[in-house]
């Protein structure tokens, strides 16, 4: 099935294109990434056969960079499949701040957003990515605050040390492992925004493989 016949939600057109060159890409991803990607389709898969909800956490340390990138390119990836029933939440062991390199790398890839909030120290913005689809609304929180789930969910831990952090999450009936390398080793160098963007790609490449998947 090609990308054009997937985007039905009306994907921002630099998006669209981002997206479709990120499907082309699948086989990129290594045999022992695509297992773990398997199993979380799985998973997506079993609560959509128990007409449940399906809610996917992505927890990080601080919920600033890679957790808030998986929640955004999932959420992304289900609506492209049709996943109506996949829902997607992130959070940190510690709360900080969404950061602004994320937000950069994102609007560079075709997404709009905007700041919804004045609180500087924790802002809240929304990422749009269809016209008709509403936003993504993210901040940084920790893992078992509102709005995330504290029961029937998918923990994912995308960084090591929140692996380490977090070997019980409290309430989930998956806890998944799938770590990305952290950008923030780029911050402050002339990489900086190519490290960032190349996080973004491999993120969105792995989430849609894994939706397509289910």
């Amino acid at each position: 099935m090609v990308m054009s016949e997937l985007n039905t939600i009306g994907l921002f057109p630099s998006l669209g294109s981002f997206v479709d060159q990120r499907r082309a890409e699948s086989g990129l991803i290594s045999e022992e990434r695509r297992e773990d990607l398997k199993q979380l389709a799985g998973y997506i898969r079993g609560e959509i056969q128990k007409f449940r909800p399906v809610q996917l956490t992505f927890i990080c340390t601080h919920n600033s960079r890679r957790s808030h990138l998986t929640q955004i390119w999932a959420r992304v990836a289900a609506d492209l499949f049709g996943l109506q029933s996949v829902q997607t939440f992130s959070g940190g062991t510690e709360a900080t701040a969404m950061n602004p390199r994320i937000v950069a790398s994102l609007k560079r890839v075709g997404f709009e957003v905007d700041v919804e909030t004045e609180d500087k120290s924790n802002p809240t913005y929304a990422v749009r990515y269809a016209e008709q689809s509403e936003p993504l609304l993210c901040f940084s929180k920790i893992y078992s605050e509102s709005p995330n789930p504290t029961r029937h969910f998918a923990a994912v831990m995308t960084c090591s040390n929140a692996d380490q952090a977090c070997p019980i999450v409290p309430g989930c009936d998956l806890r998944l492992p799938i770590r990305y390398e952290d950008p923030k080793v780029s911050d402050g160098t002339p990489r900086e925004a190519e490290i960032y963007d190349e996080r973004c790609r491999q993120i969105a490449r792995e989430m849609i493989h894994a939706m397509s998947l289910v």
